[in-house]
C-alpha cells in the first residue's frame, strides 16, 4: 500500500480544532482509496515562540524535507507576538525554502453557500506568485523613533519569478477555459509591473490558445465584484494576490471556504496547504471554526500527491454537506458537526 508522510502543523487558536477535522476527513479518504497517510505533528506555533523564541527550531527545514506534504491549520496571535513575527518566521521560510511559488486559490460558491454579491455562479482560481516580489523582506529602518526615521521594502522582481509562475497560470488557463487575466499596477509603478507585463506579452505568444488580459489591480478589484463570472485564472503578484485572494474569500460567503495551496510544481519538495483564515483568536476554542476550508485544502493536497480520486471525494462530500444547509452560515453550526457531516457524506 503507498503511503505519504504529512506533517502536520496546526498552529494557533482554530487551526488545532480546523487541522483534526481535516485529518479525520484524509484519513477516511485514503481508506476507501486504497492508500495510507502518515501523519506527524508540530507544535511550531506562537505557542512555541513565546517558549522558545523561535517560531520552529533552527533545523525546521530539514525537519520537513523528508515529508511528502505539509498540512497547515492557521498561525498567529498578534496578542501575544506579531505578525510580522510569526509570518517571516515559519510561513515565508518554508514557502521561499521549498520554492512553493505557485499559491493557489479557488474561489467559487459552494452549494447551499449564499454569497454577498447577485452573481451565483462563478468559478476563479487565483494563481498568486509566492517566493518575492513585495514580499521579499529586502529592506530596513534607520534613524528609528526619531523624527529623521525612514523605512525602505523593497519589492523584488526576477524575471525567473515572474516568468515561472506566469507559465503555470497560462497552463492552468490551458486546461480550464482558455481565458488568464494578469494583474497589476503598470500606470504607477513604471519598473516591476512594466516588467511584468513585458513578460506576460513574450509568454502569451507562446500560448495562442489562451486569451490574456491584462489588468490594473484596482479594476480587478472592481471587476471580482461587479462581474466575477466573467473571470477565469487570475494571476497577480505576491502582494496584489494576497489581497485579490482574501476579496475572493469575501465573495464565495467567508474565510470558511477559502482553501488554498503553496505548491512547488516539480515535487522534489513538499508543498504547504493551509486555510486562507487566520488563527481567530476571538473564537479559539469555542468549537464554532468552520473546517471546510481546511478540508478543502486537504483535498488539493491530495490531488498534488496524485490521489485525485480521493480529492474528488472529498471535494463531492464537502458540497453534498453545504447543500444539506451545514456549514453555510458562520457560527451556526459547531466545527465537530460539520466535520460528522463531510464524513458521513464521503
Amino acid at each position: 500500500m503507498k503511503t505519504h508522510r504529512i506533517a502536520l502543523m496546526p498552529g494557533d487558536g482554530i487551526g488545532r480544532d480546523v487541522t483534526a477535522a481535516a485529518w479525520s476527513v484524509l484519513l477516511k479518504a485514503a481508506g476507501t482509496a486504497g492508500f495510507a497517510l502518515q501523519g506527524t505533528a508540530f507544535p511550531w506555533s506562537c505557542a512555541f515562540y513565546k517558549e522558545t523564541g523561535a517560531m520552529m527550531p533552527q533545523d525546521g527545514i530539514e525537519t520537513l524535507r523528508g515529508f511528502d506534504a505539509i498540512l497547515l491549520g492557521a498561525v498567529g496571535w498578534p496578542a501575544q507576538v506579531p505578525d510580522s513575527v510569526s509570518l517571516h518566521g515559519l510561513l515565508l521560510p518554508i514557502r521561499k525554502n521549498f520554492v512553493q511559488y505557485a499559491n493557489i486559490r479557488p474561489h467559487r460558491l459552494l452549494p447551499g453557500v449564499q454569497g454577498p454579491l447577485k452573481a451565483d455562479a462563478f468559478d476563479i482560481l487565483c494563481i498568486r506568485e509566492n517566493t518575492e516580489g513585495e514580499y521579499s523582506g529586502a529592506g530596513g529602518r534607520i534613524h528609528n523613533g526619531t523624527a529623521d526615521e525612514v523605512a525602505v521594502e523593497t519589492a523584488i522582481f526576477t524575471r525567473t519569478g515572474v516568468e515561472r509562475i506566469l507559465r503555470f497560470a497560462f497552463d492552468q488557463a490551458r486546461a480550464r477555459s482558455g481565458k488568464l487575466a494578469s494583474v497589476t499596477k503598470s500606470n504607477a509603478q513604471k519598473y516591476s509591473m512594466v516588467f511584468w507585463d513585458d513578460v506576460t506579452r513574450e509568454l502569451a505568444a507562446e500560448y495562442p490558445d489562451v486569451v490574456v488580459t491584462s489588468y490594473h489591480i484596482d479594476a480587478m478589484a472592481a471587476r471580482m465584484v461587479m462581474a466575477p463570472e466573467s473571470l477565469d485564472v487570475v494571476v497577480a503578484s505576491n502582494l496584489f494576490g494576497d489581497i485579490l485572494t482574501d476579496l475572493g474569500a469575501a465573495i464565495q460567503g467567508g474565510l470558511g471556504f477559502a482553501a488554498s495551496a503553496n505548491i512547488n510544481p516539480d515535487k522534489s519538495v513538499p508543498s504547504m496547504f493551509e486555510p486562507v483564515h487566520g488563527s481567530a483568536p476571538d473564537i479559539a476554542h469555542l468549537g464554532i471554526a468552520n473546517p471546510i476550508a481546511t478540508i478543502w485544502s486537504g483535498a488539493m493536497m491530495l490531488d498534488h500527491l496524485g490521489e485525485s480520486d480521493a480529492a474528488t471525494a472529498i471535494m463531492a462530500a464537502i458540497e453534498r454537506t453545504t447543500a444539506s444547509g451545514i456549514g453555510t452560515v458562520p457560527g451556526k453550526d459547531r466545527t465537530d458537526a460539520i466535520t460528522a457531516a463531510v464524513l458521513a457524506a464521503l
